[in-house]
């Protein structure tokens, strides 16, 4: 482990003396709630907004928006949408609306401001996340991600149900933010009595000022928009930087974690971490240690917390430790806004970032790790403190941090369009190249959008909604590929198979696979009782087929390492998207297992996707000379001697019908050098990976999209 070395000894953490490689900075300071004992309303009449309430209700009388920027912890997010319920500002016959970025946020937001209201949740107060509707009819303060509000603006394009629009977190400019703002901009204009409260701890606040400014003079007096500044009580929070550059930031955090944890100082900690891998593996390097170090007095309690996990097992972070045990949070940049985990008061933080960056030319996101910026830095080092004096270790040195970016490019600059682009047409958006952008996007993805609804068959030549798809699956909580796909399903007659795979492919795993001992060999072979030669998503059919005849049991899923919360989780989905469907009148059946059929049908959604195997033995997406490589999950991942005698002789009861005689045609397609699959997902780290694969025959790829593919280009 390194050590450490602080230059004040008085602010050792209790290492030894002389003993650390990181420098202390000059000490930040950070708004705090100190008062988590008292009750919920001395807490909210103690947190640093409530002097400001006036402030806040006058501005929001006078000026249609409102750019409030605050200290993390001011009690922005809960405590605005109170104010404005409590004196009136909110009409009677209408409700407050506050957006966040992530569904979490969402959630937890809810949670606490229905607390401090004394009412159970989705009554005053509820949420709306993707497959999760907490909200009743008479529901005055509703908390929902950006793409729900997103979608309610095509059967609402005024939002005429709202008085109040609070849009939280703007300062990520993630993709819906910047959608959002261009929209709700028009609608401002068309009614002069709704109110916009834009909320953030660090942000540009002029450049959102003259955005949302209607008037054109230089008199301030009839200004649209206004900005309030928020101060607040604080605590200080000291920053530490590394003296020498790390080699593994992932070692160097687990290492800060043991000097803490061997230092003796109370208080628990956050780490910041690039994504799901590197933070298992840092889970399992502290197990390890628990393991080894049994008879430690306080035991480090490790709990992941990354956006793949289910709602619930992203909620473990935000629970107390039990007696005799530190938490130690691992987690992305999710927990740098809107959530705060309490007891955090040492907070470690890599200095890097995973970012998705879409390459038009090749139509998929390029998921990148680059180093964060300086609004996130400070973001992230607002976690620690909030409590009691903090600590914030960064794992870069300070000419490093000096040289970082301002902030993070916007997410409507590294996007796919496609998916915003339908919606915009949905709200009669129709040129789409005029839209008001905060920050517009490049043309070329813009293009690249319009081609792909238009081969989707969602726009026609003019660029208009076309009645048979583009109407339907605008409405439809899918990206626009699925919806094609399960369109075109009920046409063929399987709607039921393919929305049954459209819920298994929101899920992170179906498959429980061991890490360690004689459970790796034995999950493998359970597993061998769904996989099929056609691919990963009729293996997940399989899954879900086999958990659905066994009457969702979860011994069954124990016993075929299956994943239980998983599985119900896409029951859940399921169900919701069928109730979507009885909406848009999509009739639900089934092809009682007409593999072809299956495929055909998934082919509609994803004939874009289409990889071949080259000679040279890579594959090669079609049209582009690209080498894409199977996933390492993926069922067709194996080589030919994989597919042995011992798959043959394996039970399959819980199979479905599908396949087996396919597997002579697998092993003919790939001699032949005819062997192709479409993929649902492309993932660009190291190599270029394609993930959720079925198998195809060019003959069925030119029956489902002939206005695509050409005999030549196959």
């Amino acid at each position: 482990m390194s050590s450490f070395r602080f230059k004040n000894v008085d602010e050792k953490p209790g290492y030894g003396e002389e003993d650390s490689n990181f420098e202390c900075a000059i000490s930040s300071s950070f708004v705090y709630n100190p008062y988590m004992s008292l009750d919920l309303q001395s807490q909210r009449n103690k947190l640093p907004i409530t002097k400001y309430r006036n402030e806040v209700l006058y501005l929001c009388e006078k000026f249609q928006t409102l750019i409030l920027v605050g200290s993390t912890g001011s009690g922005k997010s809960t405590q605005v949408s109170q104010m404005l319920l409590d004196s009136g500002l909110c009409q009677c016959d209408k409700s407050i609306v506050i957006t966040e970025p992530r569904k979490i946020s969402a959630i937890t937001l809810a949670t606490r401001v229905a607390q401090e209201q004394k009412t159970n949740l989705g009554q005053l107060v509820g949420y709306s996340v993707r497959f999760d509707n907490c909200c009743q009819p008479n529901t005055k303060i509703k908390y929902i991600t950006e793409g729900i509000l997103l979608n309610e603006m095509i059967s609402n394009p005024l939002l005429v149900n709202y008085s109040v629009i609070i849009l939280d977190e703007i300062h990520e400019r993630s993709l819906m933010t910047d959608i959002l703002m261009g929209l709700i901009k028009k609608v401002l204009k068309k009614r002069p009595t709704l109110r916009l409260i834009i909320l953030s701890a660090t942000l540009d606040s002029s450049q959102l000022k003259s955005y949302f400014n209607f008037n054109q003079t230089n008199d301030s007096v009839n200004d649209t928009a206004t900005v309030l500044g928020i101060e607040g009580k604080s605590y200080p929070t000291k920053i530490y930087y590394i003296k020498d550059p790390t080699p593994n930031y992932v070692d160097e955090s687990i290492n800060t974690v043991l000097k803490i944890q061997q230092g003796g100082t109370s208080g628990d900690i956050l780490v910041f971490l690039t994504g799901k891998e590197e933070i298992m593996q840092a889970v399992n390097r502290l197990d390890d240690y628990n393991i080894k170090n049994a008879n430690e007095k306080i035991k480090l309690l490790p709990i992941p917390m990354h956006g793949t996990l289910t709602n619930d097992e992203q909620l473990k972070a935000f629970r107390p430790a039990p007696r005799g045990y530190r938490k130690v949070v691992f987690s992305t940049n999710v927990a740098e806004t809107s959530v705060t985990i309490s007891g955090i008061v040492h907070v470690i933080d890599c200095g890097f970032v995973k970012l998705k960056w879409f390459n038009s030319k090749f139509g998929a996101d390029s998921l990148i790790t680059v180093p964060i910026s300086k609004a996130s830095a400070i973001q992230r080092a607002g976690r620690a403190g909030r409590e009691r004096p903090g600590k914030v270790y960064r794992l870069y040195t300070k000419e490093t941090y000096q040289n970082l970016i301002n902030a993070t490019p916007p997410e409507m600059m590294r996007s796919d369009l496609t998916d915003v682009t339908l919606q915009l047409k949905a709200i009669y958006i129709n040129n789409v190249l005029r839209f008001p952008f905060l920050s517009p996007p490049p043309a070329k993805n813009l293009l690249y959008a319009m081609e792909m609804l238009k081969a989707l068959e969602a726009i026609d030549k003019s660029g208009n909604l076309t009645d048979s798809f583009g109407t339907i699956m605008a409405e439809l909580p899918l990206p626009a590929k699925h919806s094609r796909m399960l369109l075109k399903s009920a046409e063929m007659g399987c709607s039921s198979e393919i929305i049954s795979i459209l819920a298994m492919l929101q899920l992170q795993d179906a498959f429980v696979r061991p890490k360690y001992g004689a459970t790796i060999q034995k999950a493998k072979i359970q597993h061998r009782n769904f996989e099929v030669a056609e691919g990963d998503l009729l293996t997940l059919l399989n899954i879900y087929n086999g958990f659905e005849k066994n009457q969702y049991s979860q011994p069954w899923c124990h016993r075929y390492f299956i994943n239980y919360n998983e599985l119900c989780k896409a029951r859940k989905i399921r169900s919701h998207l069928i109730d979507l469907m009885r909406t848009s009148k999509i009739p639900l059946k089934s092809c009682k297992g007409n593999t072809r059929t299956i495929i055909k049908s998934i082919a509609s959604g994803l004939f874009k996707n289409a990889a071949y195997l080259h000679y040279t033995g890579v594959y090669r997406s079609v049209g582009l000379d690209e080498d894409l490589y199977f996933h390492p999950k993926s069922v067709l991942n194996y080589n030919m001697c994989s597919w042995n005698t011992e798959i043959f002789n394996s039970d399959f009861q819980t199979k479905s019908t599908y396949r087996y005689e396919t597997i002579i045609t697998f092993y003919f397609n790939v001699l032949t050098n005819d062997f192709k699959v479409l993929y649902d997902e492309l993932l660009e780290t190291t190599k270029t990976y394609i993930k959720n694969l079925v198998e195809i025959t060019p003959s069925l790829l030119l029956e489902v999209a002939p206005h695509y593919f050409s005999t030549p280009t196959l």
